[in-house]
C-alpha cells in the first residue's frame, strides 16, 4: 500500500465510487467539463471559500462530475458570508452551461445544486435568523416530524404575509447569488475555457493544475497522466471515465 492507494481510497469516500461502466458522449463530457469548471472557478474566487481539492468529471455515484472542496480546517459554525459563497458556486455550474451554451440548453444536471442552494438560503431566513427584514427569529418546526404534518403545522404558525416575506427573503438571497456567480464567470471566461479543456484531456485535476489555471499558467499534467492516454480515442478505449468536505 503506498500513497496513490490512500488517496484513491479517500476519493473514493469523499467523491464515491467511479462507474467505469458509463460511458459519455463527447458532447456530454464538454458540458460537464464546464459545469464543473463554473463550480471551481466561482468558488475559488470568493474570498473565505474553502480551497478546491479536486475536479473530475468521471462519473461517481450519482453525479457525471464532482468538484471537491475541502475545509482547511474543523468548523462547527458557519458565518452568514460563507453561506452566502457556498450558494454562490453552487450556482456556479448551472451558469457556467448557461453563459457558454445558452439558455435553451441548460441541463437538468444542476437540479441538485439548486435544490441544496434553496435549502441554505431558507434556512438563513427560517433558522438561523439571517435575514435583514425577518431579524432574529425562528419560522420553522422543529426536525423530526412526519412531513405532512410539519406543513400543517407550518402554516398554523407563520401567517400569509409573514410567509410571502420570508419567499420574498429567500428570492432576493437566490438572485443576489446567482447574479454574483454569473458576474465571476463573465469575467473569467478565459480561466472557465482552459479548466474545461483540461478536465476533457485529463479527466480528473488537483490543486495543482487547478492553481495553474488560476494563474493563467499552462497547466502541468497530473502526477499519475500517461502521456500516451492522449492519442487514445475516447469513445473506443476502455473509460476510466475518468457536496467535513462539499462536493457540487
Amino acid at each position: 500500500m503506498n500513497m496513490d492507494d490512500l488517496d484513491k481510497a479517500k476519493d473514493k469516500i469523499m467523491m464515491g465510487t467511479e462507474r467505469k461502466s458509463l460511458i459519455m458522449s463527447e458532447d456530454e463530457r464538454k458540458l460537464t467539463a464546464y459545469h464543473e469548471a463554473g463550480h471551481a472557478i466561482v468558488g475559488l474566487s470568493i474570498d473565505g471559500h474553502d480551497p478546491v481539492y479536486k475536479v473530475t468529471i468521471i462519473p461517481r455515484g450519482r453525479a457525471l462530475g464532482v468538484t471537491m472542496f475541502l475545509p482547511e480546517d474543523d468548523r462547527y459554525s458557519m458565518s452568514k458570508q460563507r453561506l452566502l459563497g457556498q450558494i454562490t458556486s453552487l450556482f456556479g455550474g448551472r451558469v457556467a452551461e448557461e453563459i457558454i451554451f445558452g439558455k435553451e440548453a441548460v441541463t437538468t444536471g444542476a437540479s441538485n445544486d439548486i435544490e441544496r442552494a434553496t435549502e441554505i438560503a431558507r434556512n438563513m431566513v427560517t433558522k438561523w435568523g439571517l435575514s435583514e427584514k425577518l431579524g432574529p427569529l425562528t419560522y420553522s418546526e422543529e426536525e423530526g416530524e412526519v412531513f405532512l404534518v410539519r406543513s400543517v403545522t407550518q402554516t398554523k404558525q407563520v401567517s400569509d404575509v409573514t410567509a410571502k416575506l420570508i419567499d420574498d427573503e429567500v428570492r432576493k438571497i437566490i438572485d443576489q447569488t446567482y447574479e454574483k456567480a454569473t458576474s465571476i464567470i463573465n469575467k473569467q471566461i478565459h480561466r472557465l475555457h482552459k479548466m474545461a479543456e483540461t478536465l476533457i484531456k485529463y479527466e480528473t485535476i488537483d490543486s495543482n493544475q487547478i492553481k495553474d489555471i488560476m494563474d493563467d499558467k499552462e497547466p502541468r499534467p497530473p502526477e499519475d497522466w500517461d502521456s500516451d492516454d492522449d492519442s487514445s480515442d475516447n469513445t473506443t478505449k476502455s473509460p476510466v471515465i475518468g457536496g467535513p468536505a462539499t462536493e457540487h
